[in-house]
């Protein structure tokens, strides 16, 4: 079903214009970056969920799963092929449950509703004739492709400590994957091994001294298997929630120079039935609150040094699914953008969204494939973000978040601002920080071009709308499926920079100087 808006209504801008306007000066810190992101920062997932997983009293998986998603649908193709490229994660809670259907693997079953079964499901089944339909669809859609490998398979649930899997890792099915995927030409950029199976699990866990020792393995058959270090796939990992304990132990253990990329996840909204969920996410106190995590895993990163630095590999917001009354809509937006912008600032490389499909908390619809708001969202990032990282400060009003990045096309920074507050917009000038002495003022920035802007709305002005306007035109697919034209508003750089309430801009200033982005 399409909509063919092609104005938002004029009660939105009126519900605009009447909100309080406050003034605020940003200080952009352009001398140096604080922190490099990977060019391919915005990643999403695929995940193992059969339809019949159900939370809360729902089943919102349906046919998104890896093993049974339509790979043929126009809209999925096109909204892939917007990001050019797009970093897809293929994993999930049911990876350490997939058996590989090659070498000594000669059945395959599907995925079975099981009591006494890991996250209540019987083991599962990639066959390399759904590899290959994967594959090509990769290919055609030019994914950057990460892979989570069955880091559970050989091993057993101890009989004394329930939820912890004792014994080695048997790599003989990994390897036999493995090699098909490079006899068939098939690109993969990065392994990851296991999930949440770090500090106290998900379902399992695996000690992390043994967890250091099998990933050591993994990183040997990597090296044996792909000679050629120019197309040698990454060892990333754990894959899990941040213990510190656990993460120094396993790194200790593997030594430097085993894993690559150290990957974390992030739920920091909590269970997706929170009645509190929409009191969270425009909260911001509350946001802050997972810094500390970022903090813990930007230390971490500082002590063992792994090349690709830390990841954030999987990220929904809330667990189990995301919330149905929030995830979907334009309000998540406020926790998704930011939480990308925080993320950023403190190194961390990649940010994998739970989901690209599936659940409540998927970029696209389900069933229709139609993007929710945070799917244009992330590829306004991808499109305009760059991977330099700069400073930002202001005067001091949490409900207005900023994030400032060279742009990714050059020259120039590109900034979002992401506006909390119900009742005030923003009026932002803007200042550049006077490099090498704190003492002096700060430059005010008076710019000669025209800004681009991109400002992001609900539809009706509720943030609990699903379909969003950029510069105030609804966001929908063509006829043919394609993604809409986002293109930006030219606005006179001698006026500030105007943030509506409970909306999201980015803006990008090409003559604003920034050392460290030339």
């Amino acid at each position: 079903m399409y909509f063919k808006f092609t104005f938002c209504p004029i009660i939105l801008l009126l519900w605009a214009s009447l909100s309080f306007a406050q003034n605020v000066n940003v200080v952009i810190h352009g001398a140096a970056s604080i922190a490099k992101t990977d060019d391919n920062f915005v990643c999403v997932t695929l995940d193992w969920w059969p339809a019949e997983k159900c939370d809360y009293n729902q089943c919102p998986w349906g046919k998104a799963g890896i093993l049974n998603l339509d790979l043929r649908y126009g809209a999925l193709i096109n909204a892939i092929k917007a990001f050019n490229p797009l970093r897809i994660k293929v994993g999930g809670s049911l990876q350490d449950n997939v058996v590989y259907k090659v070498g000594e693997v000669s059945s395959c079953p599907n995925f079975m509703k099981r009591e006494d079964g890991l996250f209540g499901f019987s083991q599962g089944c990639l066959s390399m004739e759904r590899w290959d339909q994967l594959n090509r669809f990769f290919n055609h859609t030019g994914v950057k492709l990460t892979f989570g490998l069955n880091a559970l398979f050989g091993r057993n649930e101890s009989q004394t400590e329930k939820g912890l899997w004792i014994g080695d890792w048997q790599p003989q099915n990994t390897r036999d994957f493995m090699q098909y995927t490079i006899s068939k030409g098939y690109k993969v950029d990065s392994y990851e091994f296991g999930n949440q199976l770090s500090g106290s699990g998900m379902g399992a866990k695996v000690d992390a001294k043994q967890y250091g020792k099998d990933v050591i393995v993994l990183k040997n058959l990597v090296k044996e298997l792909y000679a050629h270090p120019e197309t040698q796939p990454k060892v990333l990992g754990p894959g899990g929630f941040y213990e510190e304990k656990w993460f120094n132990t396993f790194l200790e253990v593997s030594g430097q120079g085993i894993v690559d990329g150290l990957t974390h996840h992030i739920y920091n909204l909590g269970p997706g039935d929170d009645p509190n969920m929409m009191n969270k996410i425009l909260d911001p106190s509350y946001l802050n609150q997972v810094s500390q995590t970022y903090k813990g895993v930007s230390d971490v990163v500082n002590k063992f040094r792994p090349q690709l630095g830390a990841w954030v590999s999987e990220s929904g917001g809330a667990l189990n699914g995301g919330s149905k009354d929030v995830s979907r809509t334009f309000a998540d937006g406020f926790w998704y953008l930011d939480q990308m912008g925080m993320a950023s600032t403190y190194d961390q490389k990649v940010f994998c969204r739970q989901a690209l499909i599936g659940g409540n908390y998927g970029l696209l619809n389900a069933t229709t494939f139609v993007p929710n708001p945070d799917y244009y969202g992330a590829l306004l990032w991808h499109r305009l973000m760059g991977s330099t990282v700069l400073a930002v400060t202001k005067e001091s009003d949490p409900d207005l978040r900023v994030y400032a990045h060279c742009a990714k096309k050059k020259p120039g920074v590109s900034l979002i601002f992401i506006n909390l507050s119900k009742d005030r917009s923003f009026n932002i000038t803007l200042s550049n920080a006077k490099p090498g002495d704190a003492g002096k003022p700060n430059y005010e920035f008076v710019g000669k071009q025209n800004r681009e802007e991109y400002h992001l709305r609900a539809l009706t002005g509720d943030i609990k709308d699903d379909i969003v306007c950029l510069n105030d035109v609804p966001l929908v697919q063509t006829d043919s499926e394609d993604i809409p034209a986002m293109d930006p508003k030219l606005v006179d750089a001698s006026t500030p920079i105007s943030i509506a309430a409970q909306s999201i801009a980015y803006v990008t200033i090409r003559d604003f100087e920034a050392p460290a982005c030339v």
